[in-house]
């Protein structure tokens, strides 16, 4: 399948693909919803417990994931590394995945395996041809394990390449409840109204919201949430492929959005270039918070859990993206990919133990993790939140894949460039919408080749 034609899929997934991003179900019973049963979690593709014998094999293993995304990985490496033997390490590429795994591919030194982000890096890598193919018996549980969207997903021209490890709700807001119970906000709806919490919360001596975007990539997941809402899912398609520019006048509506808030200094916490996404999530449930709430995927509940003493599912809760002009309930999804770039015995096997509701489950239960793999039991979520994530995905009437992840890494995927840093920019000086576009369009028809 063709690169455009991946990218298509991946921005038309509808709700019935996108159940699979949240299991295919939101019961916290086995056989509800498209749950399983407990004992299903070692049917097809436990890898782990197969018998391998990887005694004196070293693998490495890199992602972008570090702080408590890392420490829970590490959990389902080390129950790899017991099961066979083998020696795993474990690097953080940090937010510069495409960048660092390029050069260490340029120096002869990739890692074993990779879990990337963007479905645009897996399909350069791919094209370029510093892939493995799927080994059958992996695809065989890839193929069990996963809707067929998804194995789609991590494809490119007739071959399977990836494994959709983990996946994202990026349409949720997280706010402190002693925070907003204090200020006498309120759970808001629509733009209008979570613009007037924002201020409520601030007149009460706190400020609205802390941002972080240091690397500017939650930038890129706050259009993309405006965007979906303001142009709808068509338009949103249409961007994603680079088929209308970003000088199109429904990305100025969407900037102007955006600009109510970037620019509002009384609800923004001040210093959202220098600050990180994990400084951010502490601004608002550390011990002393400095904010009231803060926006970014489901994987925020993991950082709560692991950085502050706040709990989730108490004084630590979220509410649905705001509505836009009267629109739907929409999401923004996001997944995390894992790739083989090494021919060895040892890569294959975790790339199999990776496709496993096994390997799923160990993160699962720890909490601010979303598994794709259909086969993982519903049950084993930890919270009632982590259940009204998937549900929120599963009512959506719009589900799209994040838009700067389809896009060529060189656009959507490196610090200090491209969207990234355009929006950074914007972040700073707001006003400067036809500047932006401007910027964004040079940068996008540069990477599209255009």
């Amino acid at each position: 399948m063709a690169l455009t034609q991946h990218r298509r899929l991946l921005a038309s997934l509808a709700v019935i693909g996108s159940a699979a991003l949240v299991l295919t179900g939101c019961s916290s019973g086995g056989g509800g919803g498209g749950g399983t049963s407990p004992s299903a979690s070692s049917d097809t593709g436990s890898g782990a417990g197969s018998g391998t014998d990887l005694k004196g094999v070293t693998l490495n293993v890199a992602s972008d994931w570090s702080g408590a995304e890392q420490k829970n990985f590490e959990a389902v490496l080390k129950k790899f590394s017991d099961d066979t033997g083998a020696t795993v390490n474990y690097t953080s590429y940090g937010s510069d995945v495409a960048t660092a795994l390029n050069t260490k591919i340029q120096g002869g030194d990739p890692p074993d395996v990779a879990v990337i982000p963007q479905p645009g890096l897996l399909y350069s890598l791919a094209k370029a041809g510093s892939l493995i193919p799927l080994d059958s018996e992996t695809l065989d549980a890839v193929k069990a394990n996963y809707a067929k969207d998804w194995v789609d997903l991590g494809s490119y021209q007739g071959k399977t390449y990836g494994v959709w490890f983990k996946g994202a709700n990026k349409s949720t807001v997280w706010y402190n409840t002693d925070v907003y119970d204090a200020a006498g906000a309120t759970v808001p709806k629509t733009w209008d109204d979570f613009m007037k919490q924002l201020q409520t919360i601030a007149d009460s001596g706190t400020y609205g919201i802390s941002i972080g975007a240091d690397a500017g990539w939650p930038l890129t997941d706050w259009f993309e949430n405006v965007y979906l809402r303001t142009a709808g899912p068509e338009k949103y398609d249409k961007l994603s492929n680079h088929e209308i520019p970003w000088t199109d006048p429904s990305v100025a509506e969407a900037l102007k959005v955006l600009a109510q808030l970037w620019g509002n200094k009384q609800v923004v916490q001040p210093g959202t270039a220098q600050r990180t996404f994990g400084d951010s999530v502490t601004a608002v449930f550390g011990d002393k918070p400095a904010a009231g709430t803060v926006y970014e995927g489901d994987f925020v509940a993991g950082n709560i859990a692991s950085d502050t003493k706040s709990v989730v599912g108490k004084n630590a809760l979220f509410y649905p993206f705001p509505s836009i002009n009267g629109s739907g309930p929409a999401v923004v999804g996001g997944g995390n990919a894992a790739v083989q770039l090494k021919d060895n015995k040892g890569a294959a096997a975790l790339m199999k133990y990776l496709a496993s509701p096994e390997a799923a489950t160990i993160w699962v239960k720890l909490g601010g993790f979303t598994s794709p793999n259909k086969k993982v039991n519903t049950a084993d979520y930890p919270d009632e939140v982590s259940k009204q994530i998937a549900e929120d995905v599963v009512n959506a009437q719009t589900f799209r894949f994040d838009m700067s992840d389809l896009a060529p890494s060189a656009f959507g995927g490196t610090k200090g460039t491209g969207e990234w840093q355009i929006l950074i920019d914007f972040f700073k000086n707001p006003s400067a919408v036809t500047g932006t576009q401007q910027k964004l369009e040079a940068a996008a028809a540069a990477a599209w080749g255009k």
